[in-house]
């Protein structure tokens, strides 16, 4: 018989590491392609123009240019990036 009483097994001391998901680059700014604009789980944005989707629903710029954040809809968000040009004549 044991004269030590055994350590039992504990159910906690586990947590995750923070994933940094969000907005990277915001309404306005000027990106490269390539920049990821969006980290997120699930599609909370759509990719618009000149925008493409990861694997892991990241959104990134295929083109250099300007973020814009438009609505798709009534609650749909998608993120678009523009050239210089392009949102001029958008705003004439």
């Amino acid at each position: 018989m044991a004269h030590k009483k055994g350590t039992g097994s504990t159910r906690n001391g586990r947590d995750s590491n923070a994933k940094r998901l969000g907005v990277k680059r915001y309404g306005g700014q000027v990106v490269r392609a390539g920049n990821i604009l969006v980290r997120q789980r699930g599609t909370k944005f759509h990719p618009g123009n000149n925008v493409g989707r990861g694997n892991d629903d990241t959104l990134f710029a295929l083109i250099d240019g300007i973020v814009t954040f438009e609505r798709k809809g009534r609650s749909r968000k998608k993120v678009s990036v523009y050239t210089a040009d392009e949102l001029q004549a958008m705003q004439a």
